[in-house]
């Protein structure tokens, strides 16, 4: 707990059993009220793995998709009670050490969510990102700031931090069940005026760490793109989106 705020931890997880104990190993103690981690039907020992480390698990009974897994991660810290959620990879991509940070610039506020950034600080480079991933994030980053109005060092984070008020606001289960719900929980964020903040994260890429193939990469670009291009056109009367439709007009 941070401040009188319920901290939930959700783990989106997929072939994690290798990684989630030193996952859980690096989660500071006494701020996580609540853990749970999501089986998106794993091929190895995952479900097995949480069950021994005594982790809360729900398994999907195929494979949904990392936009559905964490639609379910959400869905269930909400009925849980939480006030603020962190989701964080379980394949050790993110450093759990800065949970207490994340949580409590939600709990105390100003931000309603609040992104850990591969590439603050030393750089995504420095923890072995790929170099074709990082142009594409930071070109993809380029343009979602111009389109979206905003100032954003890198919109394709997983690692974040959201205060209860701003999930329940956004609708997120009419999002894709891929990975482009990522930015498109983000745009709706941006229409919603929500505050968004971000905090330097040392990011870890292993032979263990998961991964986005190139045409699932492309696939993800483009939908970016036409998310970003979607709320620049409705913020300029052109369209009606079905991203978007019936959310109130922030500043």
């Amino acid at each position: 707990m941070i401040h009188g705020k319920r901290v939930h931890v959700v783990l989106p997880a997929y072939n994690a059993a290798r990684t989630l104990a030193a996952t859980l190993a690096a989660i500071p103690e006494g701020v996580v009220d609540a853990l749970l981690l999501v089986d998106d039907a794993s091929t190895d020992h995952t479900v097995a793995a949480a069950a021994a480390l005594g982790v809360p698990t729900l398994v999907h009974p195929a494979n949904s998709g990392y936009g559905a897994n964490q639609k379910t991660c959400y869905r269930a810290a909400l009925d849980a009670g939480a006030d603020v959620i962190v989701m964080l990879h379980p394949d050790g991509q993110y450093d759990p050490r800065l949970i207490p940070a994340m949580a409590s610039l939600v709990a105390l506020g100003p931000y309603d969510l609040v992104l850990g950034s591969r590439v603050l600080g030393r750089g995504a480079r420095h923890g072995g990102m790929p170099l074709w991933r990082l142009i594409g994030n930071q070109a993809l980053t380029w343009i979602e700031n111009l389109l979206l109005d905003r100032a954003l060092a890198e919109w394709h984070s997983g690692y974040r931090a959201w205060s209860r008020a701003a999930l329940e606001a956004i609708p997120f289960e009419r999002n894709a069940d891929d990975f482009v719900f990522d930015n498109e929980v983000l745009v709706q964020a941006v229409h919603l005026g929500l505050e968004i903040g971000e905090v330097s994260c040392p990011a870890r890429y292993g032979d263990d760490s998961s991964s986005i193939s190139a045409p699932r990469a492309a696939r993800y670009a483009g939908g970016v793109l036409a998310a970003a291009v979607t709320y620049r056109l409705e913020r300029l009367g052109l369209v009606r989106s079905a991203l978007l439709r019936g959310l109130p007009r922030g500043a």
